[in-house]
């Protein structure tokens, strides 16, 4: 059996095929803390204890052809929970941590989710909102599956609907916040992103045609008109192009109040829109 340090290089160095070699031995020591249930700390002290970890080879193939190491894990960390993903469902990203911290600060009784994914907004709201109501939904059956195993596995209560945010069938009820991480990357931005994103995650989840960038943000905006309570907020994420361009939908939705807000890294990455 491989030793923990020897299993780390064999990851880190498939990983290299596409990550500079310190992103690579980063994420191939997170990838056997996860696989071990081990810390990073007991893998540094005790580099030569055995790893425990079986088809060490077919794991590196993954890598090498790249597989995202969340995949691969079987989960992805988000606001300190883990979340179950895989081929079919986007994987959760830091910078939607801040959308969902910004919304629960508002202490909203119900809330709803467009565009789920895994449902990490939808059931990290719920666990830390308890009394509110939520419902989410999403156009991909995949998507859902996984959004319902990590409600699940959270004890979270979440009403899941699949729809299509284009053609949103009437939710019965109108919700104190409206969240959506809907797709924003543009089709010409494809080439120069990381293969393990473009080649395994779905792209209907992360792309949008360059003829028209914010066509999502329209619908979450007509999906406001008709399902926001009077005082309530929608908050979405945006690509940091079109910040200006995601307002004016709000705006011609007829919400008076708008702001842009920027993530940890100075980028624009939230819009909030309010009737005035």
């Amino acid at each position: 059996m491989a030793s923990r340090r020897q299993t780390v290089e064999l990851f880190a160095s498939a990983l290299e095929s596409y990550c500079p070699p310190r992103e690579a031995l980063s994420a191939a020591r997170m990838l056997v803390c996860d696989m071990t249930g081990i810390t990073l700390t007991q893998l540094l002290l005790e580099p030569d204890a055995e790893a425990g970890i079986g088809d060490l080879e077919g794991i590196a193939a993954q890598l090498r052809d790249g597989r995202p190491v969340q995949y691969v894990a079987g989960f992805a960390e988000f606001c300190s929970r883990r979340f179950a993903v895989g081929e079919g469902v986007l994987i959760p990203r830091p910078e939607t941590e801040e959308l969902v911290l910004r919304a629960v600060s508002l202490q909203p009784q119900s809330l709803l989710d467009l565009c789920t994914g895994s449902g990490c907004i939808a059931v990290t709201a719920a666990c830390m909102l308890p009394e509110a109501s939520v419902m989410a939904t999403d156009i991909s059956a995949a998507a859902l599956e996984y959004a319902r195993r990590n409600a699940a596995n959270h004890g979270a209560e979440v009403e899941f609907i699949q729809a299509d945010i284009f053609d949103m069938p009437p939710l019965g009820c109108t919700f104190d916040v409206i969240l959506s991480n809907p797709p924003y990357i543009p089709l010409s931005e494809r080439e120069s992103m990381r293969r393990n994103v473009v080649d395994h995650e779905p792209g209907e989840a992360l792309f949008v045609g360059d003829d028209d960038p914010v066509r999502f943000y329209r619908a979450v905006a007509a999906v406001a008109q008709r399902s926001l309570a009077p005082a309530g907020t929608v908050m979405v994420e945006i690509h940091e192009r079109f910040a200006e361009a995601v307002m004016e939908c709000f705006a011609a939705a007829g919400f008076g109040m708008r702001q842009m807000l920027r993530d940890m890294n100075d980028k624009p990455r939230i819009v909030c829109a309010r009737r005035a």
